[in-house]
């Protein structure tokens, strides 16, 4: 596989990175190294990267990239976004080849969740 050229590593800004960890740990089950107190990176996500410590966020409002995450089981994972302290900017809707809904976490990121069930 050529990895020339290719997205290989993605970095979001949080807050807390003890909140942002506990969140997408008990939400997606991501996993995390710590490098110093203003980075972690993430790991088991689809595509490795990072969180840095920052007071800003990034969502779809200030022009930001939406990550979008794919699951089967959409409505399951709306209900853990929500109880792990997320909260949703966008309901399920559909579209052309599916369905998703937007959601900040815990430091204001935005980003999505899509599935191909249940259209």
């Amino acid at each position: 596989m050529n990895v020339e050229n290719q997205i290989n590593y993605i970095e979001l800004p949080a807050r807390d990175l003890e909140k942002i960890k506990q969140f997408y740990s008990a939400t997606f089950g991501w996993g995390f190294t710590d490098y110093g107190d203003e980075y972690t990176a993430f790991s088991n996500a689809g595509l490795e990267g990072g969180f840095f410590k920052s007071e800003q966020s990034s969502d779809t409002a200030s022009g930001s990239a939406l990550i979008v995450l794919f699951s089967r089981e959409l409505e399951t994972v709306l209900a853990t976004v929500i109880k792990n302290g997320g909260t949703i900017s966008k309901e399920i809707f559909t579209f052309p080849g599916g369905r998703r809904f937007q959601f900040f976490d815990v430091s204001g990121n935005e980003l999505a969740v899509w599935s191909d069930v249940g259209e």
